[in-house]
């Protein structure tokens, strides 16, 4: 019997291969994600000196409530020494149980990521000495969202500082009219519209604010023209309508 004759390519004619059912893209291929792992390492997008930031900071199980008074001092103390550097600004911060919430200015995204891991590395090295702990503190890389309009920055307000009262509420527990959140920058906020501005927190810190002052103009100006926050507002609830002018 005759063999079948192979066929010899012609100059330039691409070859092909048989598959042979390895490699390639395929589900769970490449490396494993490390364990509590959130946030995909992907490329970060450009960031503009015009556009504030809402970041997210996790810290790994096992580290105490943040909300602790003397945590709460030794972050806030971390903050103010961190303002202003790198090209980066801390505006507004709230701090949970396991995580903080930040709303930052950046000249350009390398400011954000430097300013961020100064931060970072200035709160981990405080908590430790203050726990008697040592290693990592966060449990992975931060997560950025650019706010890009007057909506989204009112939302993102709104999110960081009454995160805590949508939280009480979860858990049945109710807070007086016009409370605030201790454990927030919301005590610097003067974009209330029903808040006392006289209102003095006894017991409280005296330092100066760990946050700065807001420069671009989505947060000096342009969230306002969406309407103050009442501090009955909490994230996630829809918003009170309007009383209509007769």
């Amino acid at each position: 019997m005759a063999r079948k004759r192979r066929k010899i390519p012609r100059r330039g004619e691409q070859l092909s291969f048989r598959p042979r059912g390895r490699g390639g893209a395929r589900p769970g291929a490449g490396r494993p994600l490390k364990p509590g792992a959130g946030v995909p390492h992907l490329r970060r997008t450009s960031l503009s000196i015009h556009h504030p930031v809402h970041v997210t900071l996790r810290v790994l199980r096992g580290v105490p409530n943040l909300r602790r008074r003397a945590l709460m001092k030794v972050i806030e103390r971390a903050l103010r020494a961190a303002r202003d550097r790198f090209g980066m600004r801390v505006v507004h911060y709230s701090v949970q149980a396991n995580h903080l919430h930040l709303i930052a200015e950046a000249d350009d995204a390398r400011a954000l990521t430097r300013g961020l891991q100064g931060l970072c590395i200035r709160i981990a090295k405080r908590l430790n000495q203050h726990l008697t702990r040592r290693g990592k503190l966060f449990a992975d890389r931060y997560h950025a969202r650019a706010l890009k309009t007057p909506t989204e920055v009112r939302h993102a307000l709104r999110y960081v500082l009454q995160n805590a009262h949508k939280h009480a509420l979860e858990r049945g527990e109710f807070l007086p009219s016009g409370a605030i959140d201790l454990c927030s920058s919301a005590r610097y906020f003067d974009g209330y519209a029903d808040r006392d501005r006289n209102l003095v927190l006894e017991g409280w810190s005296r330092d100066p604010p760990p946050i700065s002052s807001a420069t671009c103009w989505l947060l000096t100006t342009g969230w306002r023209r969406r309407g103050l926050l009442r501090t009955t507002d909490l994230p996630g609830l829809p918003r009170p309508p309007r009383a209509r002018k007769r």
